[in-house]
């Protein structure tokens, strides 16, 4: 590897992950700043050091789309435009007359307030607030590209590209000439191929905004050059609320005592309880899809059968099976606390094993029966705040604690991968948590021969829990990976699972002490290859064999004992 004035560029990136964080975590408790102020030139400084692979080109002069799309789809629609960003904990807005704004690929609730401002509600933790502040750095950068680029002199005075862009993007409705032509002056302006701005323009574009990437840009420059013209400075604030509140737990255990109150009022809180953090279609249609739409997969195959529930515009087939799962011991628990974990609840007791794919151990009687209780995926250390809470006794007013029969917790979900491609599969023996000495080593219920007949590649090993997906770049995960830490992956998560299982476990005894742990990862990228990080788009139905794959493999492990 090579080094830089004596420092290898791992070595470099850590340092610079480190300063955004402590920079990220005073400014938060400062209150506000200003992203072209001191401490945020600190941010965008680390982070043009870091240069994170799904950041793609933002060290570069040129523009980074693909990183543009990823940051944009996980802000508020209309963030561009906004030069007063406000975060903000649940304060009621809900109640008021402002239409609720969530990210297509972030449940969060976002707000805005009026031309200038949006607010943005957090109630998932810190590691909420440094995804958001990340993006948000990145999207300043950008910003500022624009208006470098465009900019004759501080007076204000603007190239004949820009110019003719303020003229084109001022129409309700573009002819295709227009369109174009706004195109072929903005490759100018972001060093980018006309091709590329085509393919982009699609991308961007929605029903209701067909021209929306032409705006974006139009506003990230017009608000960069507002702040270099005329002092216009974009700005960051914190609320008091949301400073008060965070970091003690108040949506994860609204969250927690909601469940416990319905597992006792269904009488299951006694029953052997499976805590399984997946997606909210897996374990239902394994478990009741067999009996409902039995013909299709015999005909089809399961895993062609699993594609069709996966595709949206099946939603008569998902209702079908839902119905029937609602009918036959599932219960759902759409979140109302704001951390925007739903639950569902199965009561195996009801379950028709004649007509499920499902072999249930032998000779239990119905209070033996596990009861599954399955989460929607937590969000980096707001998986440690649910869990933590959920597995604390349950006590309602003044009647004595009841503790949980935990039997078994059991996490799958996505994560970069550092050896295979997309879609294989991860089975780790450990987590180490980054920027830390803190790691978790346990002996997982899932193994390699597990999948040994899957067709799909799987590797075991450690796995890297990290700050923010965002924050990684090359360098640094070729360490993890290349070293003795023998690094398979990196996830948001699996770290803070496991220190709310052990310390519950082995130091609270709240729950047994043997409590059974299963952790199984399938590769949503390969932020080593060039093209396969996050930002060159989703898994679609590669996501499915594996997703299927590891929910069945828990599942059976649970029924059989």
């Amino acid at each position: 590897m090579n080094t830089i004035k004596g420092r290898t560029r791992a070595q470099e990136s850590t340092n610079a992950i480190e300063r955004m964080y402590i920079t990220m975590r005073h400014l938060f408790n400062r209150g506000f700043y200003k992203p072209t102020g001191v401490s945020g030139d600190t941010l965008r400084e680390a982070l043009l050091e870091l240069r994170p692979e799904i950041y793609g080109s933002v060290a570069e002069d040129k523009a980074e789309l693909n990183g543009l799309m990823y940051v944009l789809d996980r802000l508020p629609i209309g963030i561009e435009e906004c030069r007063y960003i406000n975060l903000i904990s649940d304060e009621g807005y809900k109640e008021s007359h402002f239409k609720v704004i969530v990210p297509p690929k972030r449940r969060r609730n976002c707000y805005r307030v009026d031309d200038e401002q949006m607010n943005i509600e957090i109630t998932r933790g810190r590691s909420d607030i440094y995804d958001i502040l990340t993006h948000l750095t990145f999207l300043f950068i950008e910003s500022h590209k624009i208006s470098k680029n465009v900019l004759v002199n501080k007076s204000g005075e603007v190239t004949r590209d820009w110019t003719k862009i303020e003229n084109i993007v001022g129409k309700k409705k573009l002819t295709l000439a227009e369109r174009e032509n706004a195109l072929i002056h903005l490759s100018n302006i972001l060093g980018r191929t006309f091709d590329e701005l085509l393919q982009a323009h699609k991308t961007f574009a929605t029903k209701e905004n067909p021209e929306r990437f032409l705006s974006i840009m139009y506003w990230l420059g017009k608000l960069g050059i507002e702040e270099v013209v005329n002092e216009n400075k974009r700005s960051i604030t914190f609320s008091p609320i949301l400073r008060e509140r965070l970091g003690h737990h108040i949506h994860g255990e609204i969250w927690a005592n909601t469940i416990k109150k319905t597992l006792k009022k269904e009488e299951l809180l006694g029953r052997p309880i499976h805590i399984i953090s997946a997606n909210m279609h897996s374990v239902m249609n394994s478990i009741y899809a067999p009996i409902v739409i039995n013909k299709e997969i015999k005909s089809k195959g399961e895993y062609k059968v699993y594609e069709m529930l996966s595709d949206p515009n099946n939603e008569e087939l998902r209702e079908k099976v839902k119905q029937y799962a609602e009918k036959n011991g599932m219960i759902s628990i759409p979140d109302t606390s704001g951390t925007n974990i739903d639950v569902q609840i199965f009561d195996t007791s009801k379950i028709d094993y004649a007509k499920a794919d499902l072999k249930l151990k032998e000779h239990l009687n119905n209070q033996e029966k596990p009861v599954l209780f399955v989460m929607d995926y937590a969000f980096g250390e707001q998986a440690y705040e649910t869990i933590d809470e959920l597995l604390k006794p349950y006590k309602e007013g003044k009647h004595k604690e009841e503790y949980l029969n935990v039997v078994s917790v059991s996490i799958m979900g996505k994560a970069g991968i550092l050896e295979g491609g997309k879609g294989d599969l991860m089975i780790p023996t450990s987590h180490i948590f980054e920027g830390t000495a803190d790691n978790y080593p346990f002996h997982n219920e899932l193994k390699v021969s597990d999948f040994e007949e899957s067709e799909l590649k799987v590797f075991e090993g450690a796995m890297v829990t990290v700050l923010g997906t965002s924050l990684q770049n090359r360098d640094l995960l070729k360490f993890f990976h290349d070293s003795t830490w023998n690094v398979i992956g990196l996830e948001m998560e699996g770290a803070h699972y496991q220190k709310a299982v052990q310390s519950a476990s082995k130091i609270r005894r709240s729950i047994r002490e043997d409590v059974k742990v299963r952790y199984a990862y399938y590769a949503s990228d390969n932020p080593l290859e060039t093209g396969s990080t996050l930002a060159s788009g989703g898994l679609g139905i590669t996501g499915v064999k594996p997703t299927y794959l590891i929910t069945k493999k828990i599942l059976e492990q649970i029924f059989e004992g």
